[in-house]
């Protein structure tokens, strides 16, 4: 990634022709400068509000289109020896036919699992308009919360960015702990 000083200068000189693609790649830190730029009066609030949620959900349509269409360019055996069996693929679509809507919102809210949840509704082949709505309801108060910080406390986005980060592990170690309580729980009950 380039140095942070440089992303503010592409950000304030060339507006939302860079903010777009920016906050495809990574999001949380753009929206935040994006936002503080907003309130010195460098861009739009309300262009900046849409573009990051736009591009939030258009990266999303991303992981989803490679869980989706890349598995065919995957032989079995591949997937086979990084645990992506036929009877854990099968169990992956049925979670995701079952708890689709839950299971998208916790992937989005952790951030640093979203990829891999959101590349999961696509092998599992989630109906897409469904998978666009939820992103698009879960990425408007996550967009807006990160455009909040900048509003707010633009001037320290970097250390924003660090608590983001931090927050992001924090998160994921708490979902993990949780689906491995539930499964040591689940197989208790079935002994």
């Amino acid at each position: 990634m380039m140095p942070q000083p440089d992303l503010v200068a592409l950000i304030q000189h060339h507006g939302l022709l860079v903010l777009a693609p920016l906050a495809l790649i990574e999001g949380p830190v753009v929206t935040v400068i994006a936002a503080y730029l907003a309130r010195l009066g460098l861009m739009d609030l309300p262009a900046v509000v849409i573009c990051v949620i736009v591009a939030d959900v258009a990266g999303d349509a991303l992981f989803y289109a490679l869980g989706r269409h890349g598995r065919r360019l995957v032989r079995q055996r591949r997937l086979d020896r990084i645990g992506l069996t036929r009877p854990r693929l099968a169990r992956l679509v049925r979670a995701f036919r079952a708890q689709g809507t839950r299971l998208l919102v916790v992937g989005k809210l952790t951030h640093s699992a979203g990829a891999a949840v959101l590349t999961a509704a696509g092998i599992a082949r989630m109906d897409f308009g469904k998978f666009l709505m939820v992103n698009l309801l879960a990425s408007i108060p996550k967009s807006l919360l990160f455009v909040g910080l900048g509003w707010i406390f633009g001037s320290a986005w970097q250390r924003i960015d660090d608590w983001i980060f931090h927050g992001a592990l924090v998160l994921t170690a708490v979902v993990l702990l949780a689906t491995g309580l539930w499964f040591l729980r689940k197989r208790r009950i079935g002994q």
